[in-house]
């Protein structure tokens, strides 16, 4: 009865590893058909892999269990994890969404491509739960696996293949820096479970055992520096802008997306369980990290001239925005930081959308460079104004989502007395409008001397746009709605962590 109950507590991870194998096992048979004459699955399989997502979100908002730990307390199922896998679900949907007329277009034909995307989701949804070291390298493992492939997806192209190597080989480094630490860790205190980890650090922080406290300090260093690294935060962010570009756009989509998504998660759960005694040793390197992004995201955006470098700089400035609340040190600062983060999948989304969504029939060229936004206000002026709004809203400019989002962040580092910090910010969100509105200013101001039709936007992509500006517009109207599901919601939550 206590297994069928542990079952049931993770359904939504059992379906998606069932749902994958059935479809990798239709996709095999009826490619290699000659019967079928061969035919071309990954369509069917897109759309059959959206509705298993949407069955898992199903699965996810409905389940019974709550504030349990299953499997030998390796895995911890809470309020908490429930809430970010409803986020990872919906996020990893649209992004399937975004990439079916991109595999038509670019003759994407590997199925095998969406079922990566299915299987690197199940293990961030594993990672959201995991509970001990052992399933928080086994599961970290699993997703990062996927998206080295992933990286690599497209074989004819060279920019992909070197993509992949580089990700691969800087990724196993990183994992190298979080095993090194969890081993230290185990050394020290011959523990792997969160719970009796932090148990293990409060009596010997009682009692001043400076070797172990030493010790399991060095350690921290180490496994923080590897989720930093899959954060893409300075000063390990310098395999983000080459694998955005080679990757790719679908799949680089859901890089800068769902796999921070579970990392976040992770870094709450070290910070305010696992090592809690040693979150003032981790303030430091977090607020240092967060500096770093921030400004080397805005000055290496200031020099882009490719559309998805500028993108992966972006992101390193966000993030480093991001960490600021998590540097804090306090429940206000994760709060400004979800809130900032649910932003940023948003804005983050909008882009893709409009990248994935653009295309020019006449060369069947995609936007690449910042100079092929020109055509766009003559061809297509929704989107142009879309677009505009997405990049006001990353820039902080009022009314809109992202200018609260900053200002939250800012606001809850001043009261940690966090001057310096929310100075820099501040300065570095006025020099980031510069990159943004040049965007802005390619747009409408450029003199196009070039023709060009843009395809129709499909209705799937029309609907996600129109929900998301929407949702940016109405938080600068009634920020407080949004405040108050994010208070109730996600901070009563990390409570009862």
């Amino acid at each position: 009865m206590f297994f069928k109950s542990e079952l049931i507590a993770f359904m939504p991870e059992i379906f998606l590893l069932l749902v994958i194998h059935f479809l990798l096992l239709y996709g095999v048979v009826c490619t290699t058909s000659g019967y079928l004459h061969y035919p071309i699955v990954i369509n069917n399989i897109t759309w059959l892999s959206v509705q298993t997502l949407f069955f898992a979100f199903i699965l996810n908002s409905y389940n019974p269990l709550s504030a349990s730990t299953c499997f030998n307390n390796l895995l911890i199922l809470d309020q908490f994890a429930l809430l970010i896998k409803t986020g990872v679900l919906i996020t990893t949907m649209l992004t399937v969404v975004m990439s079916i007329k991109y595999n038509q277009f670019e003759n994407i034909n590997a199925f095998e491509s969406v079922l990566l995307v299915l299987l690197g989701t199940t293990g961030i949804l594993l990672l959201i739960s995991s509970f001990d070291l052992i399933s928080i390298y086994l599961t970290i493992e699993l997703q990062s696996f996927c998206l080295y492939i992933l990286a690599a997806l497209n074989r004819t192209s060279e920019f992909s293949t070197e993509a992949g190597l580089k990700y691969f080989v800087l990724g196993a480094f990183s994992s190298g820096l979080l095993l090194f630490g969890f081993s230290l860790i185990y050394g020290f205190s011959g523990l792997t479970d969160l719970g009796q980890l932090f148990q293990f650090l409060s009596v010997n922080q009682s009692s001043s055992n400076t070797f172990i406290i030493t010790g399991m300090t060095v350690a921290s260093i180490f496994i923080l520096s590897a989720l930093l690294f899959k954060l893409s935060a300075a000063p390990f962010h310098l395999w983000a802008p080459d694998i955005y570009e080679g990757s790719p756009t679908a799949i680089t989509a859901f890089f800068a997306i769902v796999p921070k998504i579970s990392i976040l998660a992770l870094l709450t759960r070290f910070s305010y369980f696992g090592f809690y005694d040693l979150l003032f040793s981790w303030q430091e390197l977090i607020i240092l990290a967060s500096l770093s992004s921030i400004i080397i995201g805005t000055i290496g955006s200031l020099v882009q001239f490719k559309l998805k470098r500028l993108l992966a700089y972006s992101a390193i400035g966000h993030m480093g925005y991001i960490l600021i609340g998590f540097g804090c040190g306090c429940f206000e600062g994760i709060e400004a930081s979800y809130l900032y983060i649910l932003i940023y999948i948003s804005m983050t989304v909008l882009c893709f959308i409009i990248i994935l969504g653009v295309y020019e029939k006449k060369n069947l060229t995609r936007l690449n460079y910042l100079k092929d936004l020109v055509t766009l206000t003559k061809s297509n002026p929704l989107l142009a104004l879309i677009l505009t709004v997405t990049f006001f809203s990353m820039a902080g400019v009022p009314p809109l989502a992202g200018f609260f989002s900053k200002m939250f962040l800012f606001i809850v580092a001043i009261q940690t007395s966090m001057y310096l910090i929310a100075l820099i910010g501040v300065l570095a969100s006025v020099v980031s409008c510069f990159y943004y509105i040049r965007i802005i200013k390619l747009s409408y101001f450029e003199t196009n001397y070039i023709w060009s039709t843009l395809t129709r936007f499909d209705r799937e992509k029309s609907i996600i746009l129109a929900v998301l500006v929407i949702f940016l517009i109405s938080i600068g109207i009634f920020p407080s709605f949004v405040l108050y599901w994010i208070h109730n919601g996600l901070i009563s939550t990390l409570k009862q962590i």
